[in-house]
Protein backbone atom coordinates (compact mmCIF):
# COMPACT_ATOMS: atom_id res chain seq x y z
CA UNK A 1 0.00 0.00 0.00
CA UNK A 2 1.55 3.70 -0.88
CA UNK A 3 1.75 5.92 1.80
CA UNK A 4 1.70 9.21 0.28
CA UNK A 5 1.10 13.10 1.26
CA UNK A 6 -1.56 15.29 -0.21
CA UNK A 7 -0.53 16.91 -3.73
CA UNK A 8 0.90 19.96 -3.34
CA UNK A 9 -1.25 21.37 -6.21
CA UNK A 10 -4.62 20.60 -4.53
CA UNK A 11 -6.79 23.42 -2.58
CA UNK A 12 -5.04 23.55 1.07
CA UNK A 13 -6.79 23.85 4.05
CA UNK A 14 -5.19 25.30 6.68
CA UNK A 15 -4.88 23.49 10.27
CA UNK A 16 -4.52 24.80 13.77
CA UNK A 17 -3.07 22.30 16.31
CA UNK A 18 -4.52 23.45 20.09
CA UNK A 19 -3.50 22.70 22.91
CA UNK A 20 -6.54 22.97 25.88
CA UNK A 21 -4.51 25.65 27.26
CA UNK A 22 -3.88 27.39 23.83
CA UNK A 23 -7.43 27.90 22.94
CA UNK A 24 -8.65 31.02 24.75
CA UNK A 25 -5.99 32.86 23.57
CA UNK A 26 -5.99 31.72 19.85
CA UNK A 27 -9.57 32.37 20.06
CA UNK A 28 -8.83 35.87 21.62
CA UNK A 29 -7.57 36.98 18.00
CA UNK A 30 -10.26 35.15 16.31
CA UNK A 31 -13.87 37.09 14.59
CA UNK A 32 -16.68 36.77 17.36
CA UNK A 33 -18.18 34.16 14.68
CA UNK A 34 -15.14 31.82 14.91
CA UNK A 35 -15.50 31.75 18.56
CA UNK A 36 -19.30 31.66 18.75
CA UNK A 37 -18.94 28.25 16.20
CA UNK A 38 -15.98 26.75 18.75
CA UNK A 39 -17.98 26.99 21.51
CA UNK A 40 -21.23 25.69 20.33
CA UNK A 41 -19.65 22.93 18.96
CA UNK A 42 -18.02 22.08 22.27
CA UNK A 43 -14.32 22.40 21.07
CA UNK A 44 -12.08 22.53 24.12
CA UNK A 45 -8.45 21.40 22.59
CA UNK A 46 -9.05 17.75 24.25
CA UNK A 47 -6.79 15.48 22.24
CA UNK A 48 -8.23 14.07 19.58
CA UNK A 49 -10.76 16.53 18.76
CA UNK A 50 -11.55 18.06 15.77
CA UNK A 51 -13.76 20.87 14.21
CA UNK A 52 -14.07 22.39 10.64
CA UNK A 53 -14.46 25.90 10.73
CA UNK A 54 -16.71 26.61 7.66
CA UNK A 55 -16.91 30.29 5.65
CA UNK A 56 -19.70 32.19 4.68
CA UNK A 57 -20.67 29.41 2.13
CA UNK A 58 -20.76 26.77 4.10
CA UNK A 59 -17.26 25.48 2.72
CA UNK A 60 -14.56 24.12 5.13
CA UNK A 61 -12.01 27.22 5.24
CA UNK A 62 -9.84 26.08 8.49
CA UNK A 63 -9.77 23.32 10.62
CA UNK A 64 -8.50 23.24 14.41
CA UNK A 65 -7.11 19.67 15.98
CA UNK A 66 -7.05 18.96 19.57
CA UNK A 67 -3.72 18.65 21.48
CA UNK A 68 -4.44 17.87 24.40
CA UNK A 69 -2.23 18.40 27.76
CA UNK A 70 1.66 17.29 27.97
CA UNK A 71 -0.31 14.48 30.57
CA UNK A 72 -2.58 13.77 27.74
CA UNK A 73 -0.11 13.33 25.05
CA UNK A 74 2.11 11.09 27.40
CA UNK A 75 -0.63 8.39 27.18
CA UNK A 76 0.02 7.60 23.56
CA UNK A 77 1.40 8.80 20.22
CA UNK A 78 0.30 10.00 16.58
CA UNK A 79 -1.98 12.57 18.08
CA UNK A 80 -3.20 13.98 14.98
CA UNK A 81 -3.82 10.48 13.42
CA UNK A 82 -6.56 10.13 15.73
CA UNK A 83 -8.26 13.80 14.60
CA UNK A 84 -7.86 13.20 10.71
CA UNK A 85 -10.82 10.45 10.94
CA UNK A 86 -12.90 12.77 12.00
CA UNK A 87 -12.02 15.93 9.41
CA UNK A 88 -13.94 16.19 6.00
CA UNK A 89 -12.51 15.51 2.81
CA UNK A 90 -9.37 17.82 1.94
CA UNK A 91 -5.75 18.89 2.14
CA UNK A 92 -4.82 20.03 5.12
CA UNK A 93 -1.57 22.30 5.84
CA UNK A 94 -0.05 22.54 9.29
CA UNK A 95 0.01 25.84 10.63
CA UNK A 96 0.53 25.64 14.01
CA UNK A 97 4.53 25.45 15.37
CA UNK A 98 5.88 22.21 16.47
CA UNK A 99 9.03 20.88 17.40
CA UNK A 100 10.27 18.81 14.55
CA UNK A 101 10.63 15.64 16.00
CA UNK A 102 6.81 15.88 17.30
CA UNK A 103 6.09 17.22 13.57
CA UNK A 104 7.75 14.34 12.06
CA UNK A 105 5.74 11.84 14.19
CA UNK A 106 2.59 13.82 13.46
CA UNK A 107 3.33 13.25 9.70
CA UNK A 108 3.94 9.70 10.02
CA UNK A 109 1.30 8.95 11.99
CA UNK A 110 -1.37 10.87 9.74
CA UNK A 111 0.40 8.47 6.61
CA UNK A 112 -0.06 5.09 8.78
CA UNK A 113 -3.72 6.61 9.63
CA UNK A 114 -4.84 6.20 6.16
CA UNK A 115 -3.51 2.08 6.15
CA UNK A 116 -6.23 -0.30 5.59
CA UNK A 117 -6.17 -4.32 5.04
CA UNK A 118 -8.68 -4.35 1.80
CA UNK A 119 -7.66 -7.38 0.33
CA UNK A 120 -10.50 -9.09 1.77
CA UNK A 121 -13.12 -6.89 2.07
CA UNK A 122 -13.38 -3.11 0.66
CA UNK A 123 -12.77 -0.45 3.39
CA UNK A 124 -13.31 3.13 3.77
CA UNK A 125 -10.70 5.05 2.42
CA UNK A 126 -9.26 8.07 4.87
CA UNK A 127 -10.56 11.37 3.47
CA UNK A 128 -8.44 13.88 5.02
CA UNK A 129 -4.69 14.20 3.25
CA UNK A 130 -1.91 15.90 4.80
CA UNK A 131 0.31 18.11 3.01
CA UNK A 132 4.28 17.74 3.75
CA UNK A 133 5.02 19.58 6.00
CA UNK A 134 8.29 21.83 5.29
CA UNK A 135 11.63 21.02 6.66
CA UNK A 136 11.15 17.47 7.43
CA UNK A 137 12.39 14.52 5.62
CA UNK A 138 9.66 13.56 3.93
CA UNK A 139 11.18 10.59 1.70
CA UNK A 140 12.15 8.81 5.16
CA UNK A 141 8.82 8.90 6.51
CA UNK A 142 7.45 7.31 3.18
CA UNK A 143 10.19 4.62 3.55
CA UNK A 144 9.10 4.25 6.93
CA UNK A 145 5.52 4.20 6.87
CA UNK A 146 5.86 1.79 3.44
CA UNK A 147 7.56 -0.35 5.59
CA UNK A 148 5.26 -0.25 8.79
CA UNK A 149 2.24 -1.41 6.17
CA UNK A 150 4.23 -4.32 4.16
CA UNK A 151 4.54 -5.56 7.83
CA UNK A 152 0.88 -5.20 8.96
CA UNK A 153 -0.31 -6.34 4.97
CA UNK A 154 2.00 -9.45 5.95
CA UNK A 155 0.77 -10.60 9.34
CA UNK A 156 -2.88 -9.65 9.06
CA UNK A 157 -3.19 -12.33 6.05
CA UNK A 158 -4.41 -15.41 7.02
CA UNK A 159 -2.01 -18.63 7.16
CA UNK A 160 -4.56 -19.54 3.95
CA UNK A 161 -3.05 -17.29 2.09
CA UNK A 162 0.56 -16.89 3.76
CA UNK A 163 2.19 -19.93 4.04
CA UNK A 164 5.69 -20.18 3.86
CA UNK A 165 5.32 -20.22 -0.01
CA UNK A 166 3.56 -16.84 0.11
CA UNK A 167 6.03 -15.50 2.32
CA UNK A 168 8.85 -16.22 -0.33
CA UNK A 169 6.61 -14.29 -3.25
CA UNK A 170 6.38 -11.50 -0.46
CA UNK A 171 10.01 -11.31 -0.18
CA UNK A 172 11.17 -12.35 -3.73
CA UNK A 173 8.83 -8.88 -4.69
CA UNK A 174 10.60 -6.65 -2.23
CA UNK A 175 14.39 -7.64 -3.14
CA UNK A 176 13.35 -7.17 -6.72
CA UNK A 177 11.54 -3.86 -6.35
CA UNK A 178 15.03 -2.77 -4.45
CA UNK A 179 17.54 -4.57 -7.54
CA UNK A 180 18.62 -7.05 -4.22
CA UNK A 181 19.65 -10.94 -4.71
CA UNK A 182 17.42 -13.24 -3.03
CA UNK A 183 18.31 -17.20 -3.17
CA UNK A 184 15.70 -19.85 -1.33
CA UNK A 185 16.90 -23.21 0.20
CA UNK A 186 13.78 -25.38 -0.10
CA UNK A 187 12.39 -28.62 1.64
CA UNK A 188 14.89 -32.06 1.64
CA UNK A 189 17.48 -29.00 0.39
CA UNK A 190 17.97 -28.11 4.11
CA UNK A 191 19.33 -31.50 5.29
CA UNK A 192 21.34 -31.50 2.34
CA UNK A 193 23.01 -27.41 3.26
CA UNK A 194 22.78 -28.40 6.65
CA UNK A 195 19.98 -26.76 8.09
CA UNK A 196 18.57 -29.83 10.39
CA UNK A 197 16.29 -27.85 13.11
CA UNK A 198 14.46 -25.27 10.32
CA UNK A 199 13.66 -28.36 8.29
CA UNK A 200 12.77 -30.69 11.05
CA UNK A 201 10.36 -28.19 12.86
CA UNK A 202 8.41 -27.55 8.91
CA UNK A 203 8.43 -31.23 7.39
CA UNK A 204 5.34 -32.11 9.28
CA UNK A 205 3.36 -29.38 6.97
CA UNK A 206 2.26 -29.62 3.54
CA UNK A 207 3.84 -26.70 2.16
CA UNK A 208 7.54 -27.21 2.36
CA UNK A 209 9.81 -25.23 4.74
CA UNK A 210 12.47 -23.28 3.57
CA UNK A 211 15.07 -20.95 4.45
CA UNK A 212 15.00 -17.23 2.45
CA UNK A 213 18.35 -15.12 1.71
CA UNK A 214 18.18 -11.61 0.51
CA UNK A 215 21.51 -9.75 -0.07
CA UNK A 216 21.32 -5.94 -0.73
CA UNK A 217 24.64 -3.10 -0.76
CA UNK A 218 28.36 -3.15 -1.90
CA UNK A 219 29.55 -1.03 0.51
CA UNK A 220 29.48 0.07 3.77
CA UNK A 221 29.02 -2.18 7.32
CA UNK A 222 27.93 -5.67 7.13
CA UNK A 223 23.95 -6.36 9.05
CA UNK A 224 22.41 -9.32 9.33
CA UNK A 225 18.80 -9.09 9.52
CA UNK A 226 17.25 -12.72 10.89
CA UNK A 227 13.17 -13.25 11.55
CA UNK A 228 11.13 -15.45 12.97
CA UNK A 229 8.81 -17.14 9.63
CA UNK A 230 6.89 -19.20 11.41
CA UNK A 231 3.50 -18.76 9.42
CA UNK A 232 1.11 -21.01 11.56
CA UNK A 233 2.05 -22.50 14.62
CA UNK A 234 -0.12 -25.43 16.00
CA UNK A 235 2.40 -26.07 18.66
CA UNK A 236 2.68 -29.19 17.04
CA UNK A 237 2.49 -32.39 19.11
CA UNK A 238 2.39 -30.13 22.50
CA UNK A 239 -0.52 -28.52 20.56
CA UNK A 240 -1.80 -25.41 21.75
CA UNK A 241 -5.66 -24.99 22.73
CA UNK A 242 -7.91 -23.39 20.43
CA UNK A 243 -7.86 -19.85 22.85
CA UNK A 244 -4.26 -19.77 22.12
CA UNK A 245 -3.83 -20.81 18.45
CA UNK A 246 -6.26 -18.10 17.17
CA UNK A 247 -3.88 -15.58 16.68
CA UNK A 248 -0.53 -17.70 15.47
CA UNK A 249 -1.20 -16.27 11.93
CA UNK A 250 1.13 -13.56 13.61
CA UNK A 251 3.56 -15.62 14.35
CA UNK A 252 5.85 -14.62 11.35
CA UNK A 253 5.61 -10.86 12.97
CA UNK A 254 9.70 -11.20 13.28
CA UNK A 255 9.88 -12.13 9.40
CA UNK A 256 7.56 -9.39 8.50
CA UNK A 257 8.82 -7.19 10.44
CA UNK A 258 12.69 -7.62 9.44
CA UNK A 259 11.03 -7.22 5.72
CA UNK A 260 9.18 -3.97 6.32
CA UNK A 261 12.65 -2.89 8.08
CA UNK A 262 14.41 -3.83 5.08
CA UNK A 263 12.47 -1.65 2.70
CA UNK A 264 12.72 1.09 4.66
CA UNK A 265 17.10 0.38 4.58
CA UNK A 266 16.83 0.17 0.91
CA UNK A 267 14.39 2.81 -0.14
CA UNK A 268 16.41 5.43 1.81
CA UNK A 269 19.58 4.17 0.45
CA UNK A 270 21.39 3.36 3.49
CA UNK A 271 25.56 2.82 3.17
CA UNK A 272 25.13 -0.78 4.31
CA UNK A 273 25.62 -4.08 3.22
CA UNK A 274 22.49 -6.04 4.27
CA UNK A 275 21.41 -9.47 4.21
CA UNK A 276 17.99 -10.49 5.68
CA UNK A 277 17.46 -14.26 6.66
CA UNK A 278 14.00 -15.64 7.29
CA UNK A 279 13.67 -19.19 8.32
CA UNK A 280 9.97 -19.62 6.73
CA UNK A 281 7.81 -22.92 8.28
CA UNK A 282 4.62 -24.23 9.55
CA UNK A 283 4.70 -25.94 12.68
CA UNK A 284 2.16 -28.66 12.25
CA UNK A 285 0.98 -31.73 13.17
CA UNK A 286 1.48 -35.20 11.26
CA UNK A 287 2.71 -38.62 11.44
CA UNK A 288 6.35 -37.48 11.18
CA UNK A 289 6.54 -34.27 13.09
CA UNK A 290 8.97 -33.99 15.64
CA UNK A 291 8.59 -34.64 18.98
CA UNK A 292 9.20 -33.73 23.24
CA UNK A 293 12.18 -35.79 24.09
CA UNK A 294 13.95 -35.30 20.38
CA UNK A 295 17.44 -34.60 20.56
CA UNK A 296 18.36 -32.05 17.51
CA UNK A 297 21.78 -31.76 16.52
CA UNK A 298 21.62 -28.02 15.03
CA UNK A 299 23.67 -26.40 12.16
CA UNK A 300 26.23 -25.44 14.42
CA UNK A 301 26.65 -28.48 16.29
CA UNK A 302 24.91 -28.21 19.30
CA UNK A 303 22.86 -30.37 20.20
CA UNK A 304 19.16 -29.65 21.69
CA UNK A 305 16.31 -31.66 23.84
CA UNK A 306 12.93 -31.18 22.80
CA UNK A 307 11.13 -30.66 25.95
CA UNK A 308 8.00 -28.94 23.77
CA UNK A 309 7.37 -28.86 20.72
CA UNK A 310 5.78 -25.34 20.79
CA UNK A 311 8.87 -23.47 22.16
CA UNK A 312 9.98 -24.25 17.72
CA UNK A 313 10.72 -20.58 17.25
CA UNK A 314 14.08 -20.70 18.89
CA UNK A 315 14.85 -23.77 16.73
CA UNK A 316 14.74 -21.88 13.14
CA UNK A 317 15.81 -19.02 14.23
CA UNK A 318 19.09 -21.22 15.34
CA UNK A 319 19.87 -22.06 12.37
CA UNK A 320 19.33 -18.91 10.75
CA UNK A 321 21.52 -16.99 13.30
CA UNK A 322 24.42 -19.42 12.89
CA UNK A 323 24.40 -18.78 8.94
CA UNK A 324 24.33 -15.12 9.62
CA UNK A 325 27.20 -15.82 11.79
CA UNK A 326 29.61 -17.20 9.54
CA UNK A 327 29.24 -14.26 7.60
CA UNK A 328 30.54 -12.56 10.63
CA UNK A 329 29.05 -8.95 10.19
CA UNK A 330 29.23 -5.97 11.47
CA UNK A 331 25.67 -6.28 13.32
CA UNK A 332 23.25 -9.47 13.70
CA UNK A 333 19.76 -8.63 14.70
CA UNK A 334 17.07 -11.22 15.31
CA UNK A 335 13.52 -10.35 15.71
CA UNK A 336 10.43 -12.63 16.71
CA UNK A 337 7.18 -12.88 18.26
CA UNK A 338 8.83 -15.82 20.31
CA UNK A 339 7.77 -15.93 24.43
CA UNK A 340 4.45 -15.20 26.21
CA UNK A 341 6.57 -14.67 29.12
CA UNK A 342 7.74 -11.03 27.31
CA UNK A 343 3.87 -9.77 27.31
CA UNK A 344 3.77 -10.30 30.84
CA UNK A 345 6.33 -8.63 31.47
CA UNK A 346 6.05 -5.19 29.74
CA UNK A 347 2.31 -5.97 27.55
CA UNK A 348 1.93 -5.87 23.90
CA UNK A 349 2.94 -1.99 23.50
CA UNK A 350 6.68 -2.07 24.12
CA UNK A 351 8.69 -3.84 22.15
CA UNK A 352 11.63 -5.73 24.77
CA UNK A 353 14.99 -6.69 23.64
CA UNK A 354 18.42 -7.62 24.51
CA UNK A 355 21.85 -6.42 23.73
CA UNK A 356 25.08 -6.24 25.57
CA UNK A 357 26.72 -3.81 23.27
CA UNK A 358 26.63 -0.19 25.24
CA UNK A 359 26.71 1.95 21.74
CA UNK A 360 23.74 0.14 20.31
CA UNK A 361 21.59 0.56 23.55
CA UNK A 362 22.46 4.44 23.60
CA UNK A 363 21.68 4.89 19.87
CA UNK A 364 18.36 2.41 19.63
CA UNK A 365 17.30 4.05 22.95
CA UNK A 366 17.92 7.78 21.69
CA UNK A 367 16.12 6.82 18.86
CA UNK A 368 12.84 5.30 20.02
CA UNK A 369 12.38 8.27 22.23
CA UNK A 370 12.46 10.55 19.23
CA UNK A 371 10.48 8.13 16.76
CA UNK A 372 7.46 6.95 18.80
CA UNK A 373 8.37 3.44 18.88
CA UNK A 374 8.88 2.53 22.32
CA UNK A 375 11.12 -0.19 23.53
CA UNK A 376 12.41 -1.92 27.18
CA UNK A 377 15.93 -3.51 27.33
CA UNK A 378 15.84 -6.56 29.11
CA UNK A 379 18.72 -8.36 30.36
CA UNK A 380 20.97 -11.28 28.81
CA UNK A 381 21.36 -12.59 32.16
CA UNK A 382 24.11 -15.16 32.68
CA UNK A 383 23.45 -16.63 35.95
CA UNK A 384 20.51 -18.64 34.17
CA UNK A 385 22.37 -20.10 31.51
CA UNK A 386 22.04 -23.50 33.77
CA UNK A 387 18.77 -23.57 33.29
CA UNK A 388 18.82 -24.10 28.95
CA UNK A 389 21.78 -26.78 30.13
CA UNK A 390 19.41 -29.97 30.51
CA UNK A 391 22.83 -32.33 31.14
CA UNK A 392 21.48 -34.94 28.18
CA UNK A 393 21.62 -32.30 25.46
CA UNK A 394 23.49 -28.92 25.30
CA UNK A 395 20.65 -27.22 24.81
CA UNK A 396 17.11 -27.37 25.88
CA UNK A 397 14.35 -25.20 24.47
CA UNK A 398 11.66 -24.92 26.84
CA UNK A 399 13.26 -25.13 30.45
CA UNK A 400 11.04 -26.34 33.27
CA UNK A 401 10.14 -24.02 35.97
CA UNK A 402 8.04 -21.30 34.27
CA UNK A 403 10.30 -18.20 35.34
CA UNK A 404 11.85 -15.41 33.05
CA UNK A 405 10.97 -17.07 29.83
CA UNK A 406 11.74 -14.13 27.74
CA UNK A 407 15.32 -14.32 29.32
CA UNK A 408 15.64 -18.19 28.49
CA UNK A 409 15.12 -17.97 25.38
CA UNK A 410 17.20 -15.02 24.15
CA UNK A 411 20.31 -16.75 25.84
CA UNK A 412 19.43 -20.39 23.78
CA UNK A 413 19.59 -17.64 20.29
CA UNK A 414 22.74 -15.75 21.96
CA UNK A 415 24.26 -19.56 22.01
CA UNK A 416 24.41 -19.44 18.42
CA UNK A 417 26.32 -15.94 17.73
CA UNK A 418 30.17 -15.68 18.28
CA UNK A 419 31.74 -12.66 19.00
CA UNK A 420 29.37 -10.58 16.47
CA UNK A 421 27.66 -7.61 18.24
CA UNK A 422 24.08 -8.95 18.81
CA UNK A 423 20.94 -7.51 19.49
CA UNK A 424 17.28 -9.89 20.03
CA UNK A 425 13.85 -8.36 19.63
CA UNK A 426 11.31 -10.48 21.84
CA UNK A 427 7.85 -8.66 19.41
CA UNK A 428 4.32 -9.27 20.03
CA UNK A 429 3.17 -8.19 16.30
CA UNK A 430 -0.69 -7.16 17.18
CA UNK A 431 -2.11 -4.51 18.12
CA UNK A 432 -5.19 -5.53 20.38
CA UNK A 433 -7.23 -2.57 20.01
CA UNK A 434 -7.30 0.06 17.77
CA UNK A 435 -5.40 3.09 18.98
CA UNK A 436 -4.58 6.60 16.60
CA UNK A 437 -2.49 5.27 13.41
CA UNK A 438 -2.64 1.30 14.41
CA UNK A 439 -5.59 -0.26 13.62
CA UNK A 440 -6.50 -2.94 15.58
CA UNK A 441 -4.37 -6.08 14.01
CA UNK A 442 -0.95 -6.42 12.45
CA UNK A 443 1.65 -3.55 13.70
CA UNK A 444 5.21 -3.40 13.35
CA UNK A 445 7.76 -2.47 16.67
CA UNK A 446 10.55 -1.27 16.76
CA UNK A 447 11.73 -1.33 13.58
CA UNK A 448 11.10 2.44 13.12
CA UNK A 449 13.72 3.23 16.01
CA UNK A 450 15.90 0.83 14.33
CA UNK A 451 16.03 2.36 11.06
CA UNK A 452 17.34 5.90 13.00
CA UNK A 453 19.47 4.10 14.85
CA UNK A 454 21.08 2.31 12.43
CA UNK A 455 21.65 5.12 10.16
CA UNK A 456 23.99 6.32 12.98
CA UNK A 457 25.71 2.96 13.97
CA UNK A 458 26.73 1.51 10.83
CA UNK A 459 25.86 3.87 7.53
CA UNK A 460 28.05 6.63 8.70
Amino acid sequence: MPASFADPSDPQIPLYVIAEDQLTDWLADQPKATADWVEVNSFTGALGQALALPDAGGAVSRALVGYGTKKSRSRGRFHLAGAAGKLPKGAYRIETDLPADDLANEALGWLLASYRFDRYAKQAPLKASLVAPKNIDTDRLRAQAEGEMLTRDLINTPASDMGPPDLESAARTLAEKHGASISVITGDDLLAQNFPMIHTVGRAADRAPRLIDIKWGNTGKKLTLVGKGVCFDTGGLNLKPGASMGLMKKDMGGAAAVLGLAHMIMATGMNIQLRVLIPAVENAVSGNAFRPQDILTSRKGLTVEINNTDAEGRLVLADALTLADEDKPDQIISMATLTGAARVAVGPDLAPYFSDEAAFVTALETAAATHADPVWRLPFHAPYETMIEPGIADLDNAPSGGFAGCITAALFLRRFVTETPYAHFDIYGWQPSAAPARPKGGVGQATRALHAALGDLLAK
